[in-house]
C-alpha cells in the first residue's frame, strides 16, 4: 500500500483527532486566563468586593475589583508566554513516524497520524498507534505495556492479506497486530494504523504511555514549602479575625482585611516566578544545544549531586574501529571477520556501533549467502544470532558478549579451522586472551558458530548451544579529549560520575586511567544481581564503576542511589536505557537516541559532550537561585510586613492598612520582582548543588522576618508620636514604608557577598527602584483620594531615608550572623 493522500489524511484528522491517548488540554487564551481566577482568595476578593458594592461603597469595590484584574492578569501573561516558549523548545523533539503519504515516505509527529496511514518500522522505534502488520521481517516488539510479558514477540503478516479492523480481535496475542506504546526490538516493518488516540488498547483502559515517575526533588519540595506557607498563613489569618471581631470591629471590613492579609501572606507570584525562570533557563539551555522537554528539570539538574553515565559515546569518541579480529590463539584470522561480517550484515535489529565498524572495516562479498531467520539481540541473552545458508548448507552465526558466547561453546576453532574439543586448558587460554585485551583497552565480542541441517527451519534460542568458538574481535574507542576536563569540572562542581556499562571491567578501567579518573570501587552485573535492596544501597555511595550490568539492574542502581537522599541524572541512548532515564530525576538522552529513549528523557542533548551537560547543571543552579530569591524574600521580609499588619491590630484602634491598599501594596510588590527571573547569580551559588531546605528557608524567616517587623512598629510609633497622623495619613506612611522596604531588601537577600560587590540585572534595578518611586508619588496623585491615601509631609521622606539606610543594614548583619552561624553548624 501507497499510504493516504494528503487530502484524505486532512479529512480523517478531523474526524478522528489527534493521535493522543487523552484529548488535547489546550484550551483558548480566553479560558486560560479565566482559570487564574480560580484561586480561591481571588474569588473571595471578588466575592467580597460585590458585597462592598450593595452595603454602597462603591469606590472601594471597584479598586478593589481592579486590583485583582491586575494582578490575575500579571501573573497570566507572565505563565502564558513562558507556556508557548516550553511549547517550541517541546517541538523540537517530538517523536516522529515515517508515515507514506501520497506515496512517499516523510517524517510526521505521532499525534498526526489517522486511520489508513501506512507506517515504517524499525528497531529502536515506539509503536505509535493500534496497528495490523503488512509486510515484516525478523519483526521483534517489546508489549510489555498490555501482557506485562518482559520477553519480545514475533509479529508477523497475516496471509494473504491483513484482517479487517473489527473490535473482537485487536488481542495482543494476535502475530499480526501491534499497539500503541509498544516498541520495536529488532527488525523491520511497514503496518496500518487501525486506531489511534482513545480509541487504541491504551486509551480504552486509559492508562499513559507509562506509569507515572517517582517524584523529583523539585516536585518535593515546592509541596513541602506550599505546605509550610499554607500553615503559616492560616495561622495569621485567623488571628487577626478573631482579634478584629474581639474588639467589635465591623465585620466586613475586618473580614476583607484578613483575605487581603492571606493574599498578602501567599507568594502568589511563586508560580509565574518558577515557570518564567524555568523557560528563560530553557532557552538558554537551547542555545548550549541543550534541549528541555520537562522544565522542573532545570532545577533538578541544579540539584543533581551524582550523574550515572555511559562509557561509549560520553568518555569516548563513539568512533569504534574494528582493530583486531583474532581467533583461540590470539593470531589474526580472516575466517572470524568473515563470520563477524556475515551476522552483522544480516543482522535486522538496531545496529550497534560495533556492527558499523565491522561493516566498515572491510568489504566482504557474502551474496552467496542467504539469510533464512535471526535470533534477535536481548540484554538478558546479550547476543545475537543469524541463520544463513549457502550452497544448500545452514550455519547459524552468533555474536555477543565474550563471557556468554565462550560459556555455550564445546569446539574451538584452530589456525587451520579445524574444530577442535574445547577442554579446560582452551578456556584458560581463550579466557587470559580476553582478560589481555581488555587489560589493552580493547572493546571485545566473542563470535562462534554452528552448522545446522540443511532443512532446519528457523533459528530458536536453544539454539545457541554446542557451538564452536572461532575467536574475538576487538575493537578501540578512543576517549574523548574533552572528557578528562569536563570529568574534573564536575568532580569540582559537586557532582559525582558513576560509570554505568554494559562493557567488561578492564576495558572500562583502561579507559578511566587514560582519563585519570580514580576508581574508587567496582560492582559487575553479577555481584548487583546477588544483592538485595538494602545491600545494594549500602554498596552504591563508594563505588563509581559498575560493569556488565543489564537494563534492570542500572534501574535499581539509581533506585539505590536516590533512596540514599541523592539527586541522581542518568545519560543514556538506548532501548535499554528508557526504564533508567525514566527513573531518574534527571533523564538525559541525545539526539540520535531510539524513539523509546528520547520519550523517556526530560532532557535532549545535540551535542554528545559531558562539558555541554556541566553547562546545564550551572544553568539549573542559576535557576534554582533566582527561585529561592524570591521565596527568600516572600517569607521574610514580606511575611514580617505582614505579621506587623496583624499584630497592629491589636493595639491600634483602626485598621493598620484597608484591603485595598494591602492588595495594591501586594500589586506593586509582584511587579518589582517580575524581572527577578533574569537576575545574575554569584559564581559561589553555582559551585555546588542546590536543592530545597526547608530548614534553610525557614530559619532565614525567622532571621530576617523580625528585623522586618521591629522597623514596622518603629515606624507605627514615629509616625503617632511625630506626626500625630490619623487614619489616613498612618495608612500612607506605612504603606509607603512597607513598599520600600519589602522592594529595596532584594538588593541584600539576593547575594551572600556585601550588596555592592554582587551587581544586580538592571532591569530588576529599574523594576524595583521604579516600584518604590511609584509608591513614593502615589499619595500626591489623583488617585490618592480613592485609595484611601493623603499626601504625605516632606519630613516623613528624610525620615524614610533614615529608616531604608538602618534597615538595610541590619538586614546585611542578619544576613552575615545568619550564613557564619550556618557555615559554624
Amino acid at each position: 500500500m501507497d499510504g493516504l493522500t494528503h487530502t484524505e489524511a486532512a479529512a480523517r484528522l478531523r474526524k478522528h483527532g489527534p493521535n493522543r491517548l487523552r484529548p488535547a488540554t489546550q484550551r483558548s487564551v480566553v479560558l486560560q486566563f479565566l482559570a487564574h481566577f480560580r484561586n480561591p482568595l481571588v474569588l473571595v476578593l471578588l466575592a467580597a468586593s460585590g458585597i462592598s458594592a450593595l452595603t454602597g461603597d462603591v469606590t472601594g469595590a471597584i479598586v478593589i475589583g481592579l486590583i485583582v484584574v491586575m494582578s490575575v492578569t500579571l501573573d497570566f501573561v507572565q505563565a502564558y508566554r513562558a507556556g508557548q516558549a516550553a511549547e517550541r523548545l517541546a517541538l523540537k523533539v517530538a517523536v516522529t513516524a515515517t508515515v507514506l503519504r501520497d506515496g512517499q515516505p516523510r517524517p510526521l509527529p505521532v499525534t498526526r497520524l489517522v486511520p489508513g496511514d501506512v507506517v515504517l518500522l524499525s528497531a529502536g522505534n515506539l509503536i505509535p498507534a493500534d496497528a495490523r502488520v503488512l509486510q515484516a521481517d525478523d519483526f521483534f516488539v517489546n508489549q510489555a505495556q498490555l501482557t506485562g510479558e518482559p520477553y519480545p514477540v514475533e509479529k508477523r503478516a497475516a496471509l494473504p492479506a491483513p484482517r479487517a479492523a473489527s473490535p473482537d480481535d485487536w488481542t495482543p496475542e494476535a502475530a499480526d497486530t501491534v499497539f500503541m506504546g509498544s516498541s520495536v526490538v529488532s527488525g523491520s516493518a511497514r503496518v496500518l494504523i487501525g486506531r489511534t488516540g482513545s480509541s487504541t488498547a491504551l486509551g480504552q483502559i486509559a492508562v499513559s504511555l507509562a506509569e507515572p515517575a517517582p517524584p523529583t526533588a523539585f516536585e518535593i519540595g515546592t509541596r513541602h514549602f506550599g505546605m509550610l506557607i499554607m500553615r503559616l498563613t492560616l495561622l495569621l489569618v485567623l488571628f487577626t479575625l478573631l482579634v478584629n471581631v474581639a474588639l467589635h470591629r465591623p465585620l466586613l471590613e475586618s473580614f476583607l482585611f484578613a483575605v487581603a492579609l492571606a493574599v498578602g501572606l501567599t507568594p502568589e507570584l511563586l508560580p509565574m516566578v518558577v515557570s518564567v525562570t524555568l523557560t528563560r533557563g530553557a532557552l538558554r539551555m537551547a542555545a548550549l544545544k541543550v534541549i528541555v522537554k520537562r522544565p522542573s528539570a532545570i532545577q533538578d539538574m541544579g540539584a543533581m549531586d551524582v550523574l550515572c553515565t555511559d562509557k561509549t559515546g560520553t568518555l569516548t569518541e563513539a568512533r569504534i574501529r574494528l582493530e583486531r579480529h583474532v581467533d583461540a590463539d590470539g593470531r589474526n584470522d580472516a575466517r572470524v571477520l568473515e563470520l563477524a561480517y556475515l551476522n552483522s550484515y544480516f543482522e535486522s535489529g538496531l545496529r550497534s556501533p560495533l556492527d558499523d565498524a565491522i561493516l566498515a572495516h572491510q568489504d566482504i562479498d557474502v551474496s552467496h549467502w542467504r539469510k533464512i531467520d535471526e535470533v534477535p539481540f536481548d540484554f538478558e541473552r546479550r547476543r545475537v544470532s543469524v541463520l544463513v545458508e549457502s550452497a544448500g548448507s545452514r550455519r547459524l552465526v552468533v555474536k555477543g558478549a565474550p563471557e556468554d558466547v565462550v560459556r555455550l561453546c564445546t569446539h574451538y576453532q584452530d589456525s587451520a579451522h579445524a574444530s577442535m574439543p574445547l577442554d579446560e586448558a582452551a578456556r584458560v587460554r581463550i579466557n587470559a586472551l580476553f582478560d589481555r585485551l581488555g587489560e589493552e583497552g580493547f572493546r571485545v565480542l566473542g563470535i562462534a558458530w554452528r552448522d545446522v541441517p540443511g532443512d532446519h527451519p528457523h533459528a530458536v534460542v536453544s539454539d545457541e548451544s554446542e557451538l564452536v568458538f572461532a575467536g574475538f574481535a576487538a575493537f578501540l574507542d578512543p576517549p574523548k579529549a574533552s572528557a578528562a576536563e569536563a570529568l574534573k569540572a564536575l568532580a569540582a562542581s559537586g557532582v559525582a560520575v558513576k560509570i554505568v556499562t554494559g562493557d567488561n571491567e578492564r576495558v572500562t578501567r583502561h579507559v578511566c586511567t587514560q582519563l585519570g579518573v580514580p576508581i574508587s570501587d567496582v560492582l559487575t552485573g553479577t555481584d548487583v544481581a546477588a544483592l538485595d535492596d538494602d545491600a545494594l544501597r549500602a554498596r552504591v555511595e563508594a563505588v563509581n564503576l559498575f560493569c556488565r550490568v543489564n537494563p534492570s539492574q542500572k534501574n535499581r542502581i539509581i533506585l539505590a542511589l536516590k533512596a540514599r537522599g541523592h539527586v541522581v541524572g542518568y545519560l543514556g541512548d538506548g532501548i535499554n536505557d528508557a526504564p533508567s532515564l525514566h527513573t531518574a530525576d534527571v533523564g538525559i538522552s541525545v539526539e540520535g537516541a531510539v524513539d523509546v529513549a528520547k520519550q523517556a528523557a526530560a532532557m535532549i542533548l545535540l551535542k554528545t559532550d559531558l562539558m555541554v551537560l556541566h553547562q546545564g547543571i550551572l544553568e539549573g543552579r542559576r535557576t534554582f537561585g533566582n527561585v529561592m530569591k524570591y521565596i527568600m524574600m516572600a517569607t521574610s521580609s514580606n511575611f514580617g510586613n505582614m505579621f506587623s499588619m496583624a499584630a497592629a491590630t491589636l493595639f491600634l484602634p483602626f485598621l493598620p492598612m484597608l484591603p485595598l491598599q494591602i492588595l495594591l501594596n501586594n500589586l506593586m510588590y509582584d511587579v518589582s520582582e517580575i524581572t527577578l527571573p533574569m537576575d545574575n547569580v554569584d559564581a559561589e551559588d553555582l559551585a555546588g548543588p542546590k536543592r530545597w531546605d526547608m530548614g534553610f528557608i525557614r530559619n532565614f524567616m525567622l532571621t530576617i522576618g523580625p528585623i522586618s517587623s521591629l522597623f514596622d512598629f518603629l515606624t507605627f510609633y514615629l509616625l503617632i508620636n511625630l506626626f500625630d497622623a490619623n487614619e489616613s495619613l498612618f495608612r500612607t506612611g506605612w504603606f509607603v514604608e512597607s513598599i520600600a522596604t519589602q522592594v529595596l531588601v532584594i538588593f541584600v537577600i539576593r547575594t551572600r557577598r556585601n550588596p555592592l560587590r554582587s551587581h544586580p540585572n538592571r532591569w530588576l534595578m529599574l523594576t524595583s527602584v521604579g516600584v518604590v518611586i511609584g509608591a513614593m508619588l502615589l499619595p500626591f496623585s489623583p488617585l490618592a483620594p480613592y485609595l484611601g491615601f493623603t499626601p504625605l509631609p516632606l519630613s516623613f521622606f528624610g525620615l524614610l531615608v533614615a529608616l531604608l539606610i538602618s534597615y538595610l543594614v541590619m538586614v546585611e548583619g542578619g544576613k552575615r550572623w545568619f550564613y557564619r552561624r550556618r557555615t559554624e553548624s
